[in-house]
């Protein structure tokens, strides 16, 4: 399977439409998964012995996303849905810059805050505190800038008596609560946000939801990927089914998530 050449811009461009936030045309991501054949120890040495070459493993390449376009406006809440495998959190990375396309573009205005595997970018040697103040850096903010959301980021994320304790002694819980309050507090323009807002107790993620809602009413642009249908039909404008890397459905979030059940059920 070839690939047409690659064609990749990660930052606002003249061809961005004004009101549009996220412009993806034509995008695709191919993985080579590599199958080796597996040799015993024997065999091994009767090659090595007579100078045969070892066979390769066969090469397989995998289509996680396959020629998706769409647009999100801005102050827009997208829902993207689909079972596991069909390219969401691959979709996020692509949006985030995380992963590189194989082919198409990928278009975005304004600063894109991530919502995925919270807590990852840390450095578990260094105290919560130097962590805020090094992503508040990874962000393109001052430390002066830091230094005003701190005390706001340590009391929303609940952890005023372990701030100053090294992350690596962090519960999972307790680093996906502090990077829930950074990402959050850094005045994102698109926010990507990838099945997080179950993170720590009940009355915590109230507070998560709130805060999204909080956005949303701020006219921020949100996309959130999540098998929560409930979720997305209530806090989503509209929505994007996914399937196999393909968009099959698009539109009011109810209609798309009932077409999804129906696909789901067709296939049981």
């Amino acid at each position: 399977m070839s690939a047409p050449p690659v064609a990749v811009q990660s930052i606002a461009t003249p061809e961005v439409k004004s009101g549009v936030a996220v412009a993806v045309r034509n995008l695709c991501l191919e993985y080579r998964l590599v199958h080796e054949r597996q040799v015993s120890f024997k065999e091994a040495v009767i090659r090595f012995l007579r100078g045969s070459a070892f066979r390769k493993g066969l090469v397989e390449r995998f289509r996680a996303l396959d020629d998706l376009s769409f647009t999100v406006q801005r102050g827009e809440a997208l829902g993207v849905i689909g079972h596991n495998g069909s390219g969401k959190t691959s979709l996020l990375r692509l949006l985030a810059g995380v992963l590189t396309p194989t082919s198409g573009v990928v278009e975005a205005q304004g600063r894109i805050t991530t919502l995925i595997d919270l807590g990852a970018g840390f450095n578990p040697e260094l105290s919560g505190e130097e962590n805020v103040y090094l992503c508040g850096a990874l962000y393109g903010f001052s430390r002066a800038a830091m230094r005003a959301r701190f005390d706001r980021i340590v009391k929303f994320a609940e952890l005023e008596r372990f701030i100053e304790v090294p992350v690596k002694n962090y519960s999972a819980g307790m680093s996906a609560r502090l990077g829930f309050a950074i990402a959050t507090d850094v005045d994102p323009e698109v926010l990507l946000v990838d099945e997080v807002l179950a993170v720590g107790d009940e009355a915590f993620q109230t507070k998560c939801r709130e805060r999204m809602n909080l956005f949303k009413k701020q006219g921020r642009t949100i996309i959130l990927v999540s098998h929560d249908l409930h979720a997305v039909e209530a806090f989503c404008d509209r929505a994007l089914l996914l399937e196999r890397g393909r968009l099959v459905a698009e539109g009011n979030p109810h209609e798309v998530i009932e077409n999804y059940r129906r696909r789901a059920s067709a296939a049981t």
